[in-house]
């Protein structure tokens, strides 16, 4: 989730810099006397919107190491630690790339993998999912992140973000200049007024949400592929299915009577629609379910 989180606010932030600096440099010409130009508009909006999710990607491992303080494992100094090497090596040959460098974190149990690439990738687990789960479903949350990095998420995110920020850019300047030339009383102005800038402001949110909605629909999604995926790796669903359980704090063999009770942060409700993973009982359910083909 931290993750995540990262990627989308160095985005942000990338496309605000890069508005601010375009628009300096008179790269808004899109804006004319004679009315709006949409193509220099489209090639601006595509220039700004990739930008951000581009460079968020190629950022992404050093971003995700500084902000976890997670520690890569060079010279295994535990049986641990060469028992994880040993195991990303084996996960990552059976999916077919390269095997990614292998890095703990203190915190929760949790895991992640980033990387613009995937012969170039990074898979990082946190202790509390060392110390909190066995070796087989520890197996389990690596097969998943390989998936990730095996189903190029990362890159397929990117696209998807850079997509969704280049119809927000376009969009909330084609409102932007449909207000101010409404507001405006002096039709020979060709710059934009106060109303354009307050314009664009609130269409960028308001267009930014519907945006988020689209993104999170496909983090969702990615993460039952990558689940799939696990399952795929090691040859059963069940090493998946504990580790889920563990997360929720469940015991394996209550599962059937108590998902529906699971605990957990992503509730059904409007917020479920902004969660980058599904419930964790959906994914569970996914994974007892007829296995994909």
């Amino acid at each position: 989730m931290k993750r995540i989180f990262l990627f989308v606010a160095t985005n942000i932030a990338v496309i605000a810099v890069m508005t601010i600096v375009l628009s300096l440099l008179g790269a808004n010409r899109f804006l004319t006397a004679s009315g709006l130009n949409l193509p220099l508009l489209m090639v601006f909006a595509l220039v700004v919107g990739f930008t951000g999710s581009i460079f968020s990607l190629l950022i992404s491992k050093p971003m995700a190491k500084w902000s976890t303080g997670a520690q890569i494992i060079t010279t295994p100094a535990s049986s641990t630690e060469v028992w994880l090497l040993e195991t990303v090596a084996r996960l990552a040959q059976r999916a077919g790339i390269a095997t990614p460098e292998v890095a703990v974190y203190e915190g929760e149990p949790n895991a992640f993998a980033t990387g613009a690439f995937k012969n170039s990738a990074l898979v990082a687990v946190s202790t509390g999912l060392l110390q909190g789960m066995t070796r087989e479903e520890v197996e389990a949350v690596l097969g998943h992140e390989i998936a990730h990095v095996a189903n190029g998420d990362m890159v397929t995110m990117t696209l998807i973000q850079g997509v969704v920020n280049t119809f927000v850019v376009f969009l909330s300047r084609v409102v932007g200049y449909a207000v101010d030339r409404a507001l405006s009383r002096d039709n020979n102005n060709s710059g934009p007024g106060i109303g354009y800038m307050v314009a664009v402001f609130v269409s960028q949110i308001v267009f930014g949400i519907g945006a988020s909605l689209i993104v999170a629909w496909f983090s969702r999604h990615r993460e039952f592929r990558a689940d799939a995926g696990s399952a795929r790796l090691l040859g059963t669903p069940q090493p998946m299915v504990r580790a889920l359980a563990r997360l929720g704090g469940l015991e394996a063999a209550g599962l059937p009577q108590s998902l529906a009770a699971l605990g957990i942060s992503d509730k059904p409700g409007i917020m479920s629609l902004f969660s980058s993973h599904p419930p964790l009982e959906e994914r569970i359910a996914a994974l007892q379910g007829p296995r994909p083909s």
